[in-house]
């Protein structure tokens, strides 16, 4: 019995003369090819975006804020030599900022260059048809996705903070990978790109999405990998200080705060300390220091006084 391949099935039902090639021959490869762009992933990781390449699925990668979803795309556009479109999404977007909108100005002039005396309703149904026609069509990021002839990766940025109407504009092309326009019909994908949808938590996606994706969760990363990335991404620091670094971030997020540090935050630390020069986290270093890693005085004074150990004077 030969084994299902999905690519294939969607490749069909879109009408592709070939399946689309492989981009990555196994998670180890994942891996191996993300370091080379300074990203470095776990198995779980690898082994969601290996499974989004040979299911041709989406992948909903939620967590914190500033823990490497959005640098996870980027990481894997790159490894993929693929162009990355990317949705910032917020509140009040809608179809015409994500999908496409209508050129009004270019069909205004079309209009007005084709109005004549005496214009039966045969010549302006004609002319009506004419100024909906693909050369009048604003391709936005996700119609610009399908549309594209090239490798994409399409990055939907913290799709929680769009509104549940909008929200469902995604599914025709999280699970068919084509758009309905009713003016020219249905577009279907010229290729098929992966999807990155990232999401901080702020509310609950739907069931449908989520149905349509591959499901991963990208948490702070643990001492060992945390130590790792900062070496990775910033140049010039020492094994020693960034094992500090990534200890003293590691108790901090463990003390309730209202913003636990983010991943970006502390390499934004540690680059601080290497232009200081320091080799190590001195307790000055660290109070004189903290506003970069922290972003609440009310974290920043109990983070100090947990770091530098102060204790009351003893009457």
């Amino acid at each position: 019995m030969s084994a299902i391949d999905p690519r294939k099935e969607l490749a069909d039902r879109l009408g592709l003369a070939e399946t689309p090639p492989i981009r990555f021959e196994s998670t180890e490869d994942v891996m191996s090819r993300l370091a080379q762009y300074d990203y470095l992933s776990d198995e779980a990781i690898a082994s969601v975006v290996f499974l989004a390449d040979r299911l041709a699925k989406p992948v909903l990668v939620e967590g914190p804020a500033g823990t490497g979803k959005t640098a996870l795309a980027k990481a894997v556009a790159d490894a993929t030599n693929s162009r990355m479109i990317r949705l910032q999404c917020y509140e009040g977007l809608d179809e015409s900022k994500a999908l496409y909108e209508w050129n009004y100005r270019k069909q205004l002039l079309r209009i007005q260059a084709g109005r004549g005396e005496g214009q039966s309703a045969e010549d302006w149904n004609a002319l009506e048809d004419d100024i909906f026609a693909e050369e009048f069509l604003l391709e936005r990021p996700l119609l610009e996705a399908i549309r594209a002839t090239d490798p994409v990766v399409l990055l939907i940025d913290e799709i929680d903070r769009v509104e549940l109407e909008t929200e469902a504009l995604l599914l025709e092309i999280l699970s068919e990978y084509q758009v309905s326009i009713p003016e020219l019909g249905t577009m279907r994908a010229s290729q098929i790109p992966m999807v990155f949808l990232t999401s901080n938590n702020t509310r609950e996606l739907s069931e449908a999405l989520k149905r349509r994706c591959l499901y991963l969760y990208v948490g702070y990363p643990d001492v060992e990998r945390e130590r790792d990335i900062i070496l990775s991404r910033v140049p010039g620091i020492s094994v020693a200080l960034a094992e500090q670094i990534a200890q003293v971030v590691r108790s901090l997020r463990q003390l309730d705060l209202k913003k636990a540090p983010s991943v970006s935050e502390t390499l934004d630390w540690a680059r601080t300390l290497v232009v200081l020069g320091r080799e190590e986290i001195g307790d000055d270093d660290a109070a004189a220091t903290l506003h970069i890693l922290l972003k609440y005085q009310s974290d920043i004074e109990r983070a100090t006084k947990e770091l530098l150990g102060r204790k009351k004077p003893v009457a």
